[in-house]
């Protein structure tokens, strides 16, 4: 096996491992426990699970692989900080359910791209400056994204359970 199919395998294998345990630790909390801060004053649970919801389904179009499936949780989750508006358009079943959604997509669209096809750029870059940074690339954007959700994961941990 070539060392950019195993760099690749090893990358989609963390991003797995990632959400899983975030699977985990989300599927500790019930929908009401959703509402818990991971400490005062600090993001609930439920807006850090709309918030990785939305970056990840930002994911299929910023890695060219699909058309988002959730754009109207960008408002709630990406524009505005938690508990700006406590009216949640959003049931934490719902959210649920786009995380799963979400993540599921995204994941089969990733594990199609060839080696080669990760090493090429992503749509938040124009061809002029990959041109000059080729490390804007699609595996960046999967490590980042990795990186992130590992970091909500960490944050949700700390929320007091029962």
């Amino acid at each position: 096996m070539a060392v950019e199919n195993v760099m690749v395998r090893n990358a989609l294998n963390s991003w797995k491992q990632v959400l899983g345990q975030v699977d985990k630790t989300i599927g500790a909390f019930g929908d009401e426990e959703l509402q818990r801060e991971v400490a005062p004053g600090r993001n609930r649970l439920y807006y850090l699970l709309g918030h990785l919801t939305a970056v990840h389904d930002r994911m299929l179009s910023t890695l060219r692989i699909g058309e988002r499936l959730h754009p109207e949780l960008d408002e709630e989750f990406i524009v505005k900080a938690d508990k700006t508006e406590l009216d949640e358009r959003v049931t934490a079943a719902e959210l649920r359910k786009a995380w799963r959604g979400v993540n599921e997509t995204l994941t089969a669209a990733m594990e199609k791209l060839s080696a080669e096809e990760w090493l090429e750029r992503h749509d938040s870059v124009s061809p002029e400056d990959f041109a000059k940074e080729p490390q804007r690339n699609r595996l960046a954007v999967l490590l980042s994204r990795t990186t992130h959700a590992a970091m909500h994961e960490g944050q949700m941990r700390l929320a007091p359970k029962g």
